[in-house]
């Protein structure tokens, strides 16, 4: 499968999935300290993005909620997002790389979570298959039974997600964090009626009014990603607005994986 996205490669409209029902009888999952999707007590979030924004555009609500409930969240961005404009020179893609750390910033701030601890592994943007062993350390040395684990589905359609998906399973395999799968770029190639996603064992987070405005609010602070870049007229917006409604969702939807003990 090949990822395309643009004016012309918009995906499964946002419409399909809210009306084809299947997400609406999902059972549901409240993110607090006192258990997380397997009742285990969450001390601490760690959330693994493999670009920066799907820390908000996957799991934003979900992290607000915990965040709010006293549970210390960090983040391990794995990316820069360097190559989100692939005709940039090495200048323009160092420049970028900056620029979306500064909105992944601004994204928090609105969101209204502060990261305790907020690492930039500085993978390659495009490359994380070939650093995955090194990620699946990351991961496991920086996670514990009492660690969720939030990273993207091994299956979510984009090689650096894929990529991030498998290492995080195979680091918490490793230190025992109990790990829930986020979606994003699934949404946008899955058919609601072809049964890709395994929602028979996916869990709905419903959000409130106030962290549905938040995530929006957050959402928009990617300004690198949603709007025409001055430096690069010819490029399209990474995420054009029916895109990014999947993340303005009034609930998020997850994969509770079994790994560790």
């Amino acid at each position: 499968m090949t990822l395309t996205v643009g004016p012309r490669a918009l995906g499964t409209p946002e419409a399909a999935w809210l009306g084809s029902g299947l997400l609406d009888g999902l059972p549901r999952w409240r993110p607090t300290p006192n258990g997380g999707a397997d009742a285990r007590p969450v001390e601490r979030v760690l959330v693994v993005a493999p670009h920066p924004d799907d820390e908000v555009l996957g799991p934003g609500g979900a992290v607000r909620l915990l965040a709010a409930r006293g549970v210390t969240v960090d983040v391990l961005a794995v990316t820069d997002g360097e190559a989100a404009h692939p005709a940039a020179d090495r200048q323009q893609r160092q420049a970028l790389a900056e620029r979306r750390a500064g909105e992944r910033a601004e994204a928090f701030r609105r969101l209204g979570v502060h990261p305790g601890r907020l690492e930039r592994l500085g993978v390659g943007d495009g490359a994380v298959a070939s650093c995955e062993q090194d990620l699946t350390d990351a991961v496991a040395s920086r996670s514990g039974p009492g660690t969720l684990v939030l990273a993207p589905w091994d299956r979510d359609g984009h090689p650096d997600h894929d990529a991030t998906g498998r290492a995080a399973r195979a680091g918490c395999q490793r230190s025992g964090a109990p790990l829930m799968a986020y979606l994003w770029w699934a949404w946008h190639w899955a058919d609601p009626s072809a049964g890709a996603i395994p929602l028979e064992r996916a869990l709905r987070c419903d959000l409130d009014r106030r962290s549905q405005a938040a995530k929006r609010w957050a959402t928009a602070a990617y300004r690198s990603q949603i709007r025409l870049d001055a430096e690069h007229p010819a490029s399209s917006p990474v995420l054009p607005s029916l895109v990014l409604r999947r993340a303005w969702r009034t609930f998020e939807v997850y994969l509770p994986e079994v790994v560790g003990d």
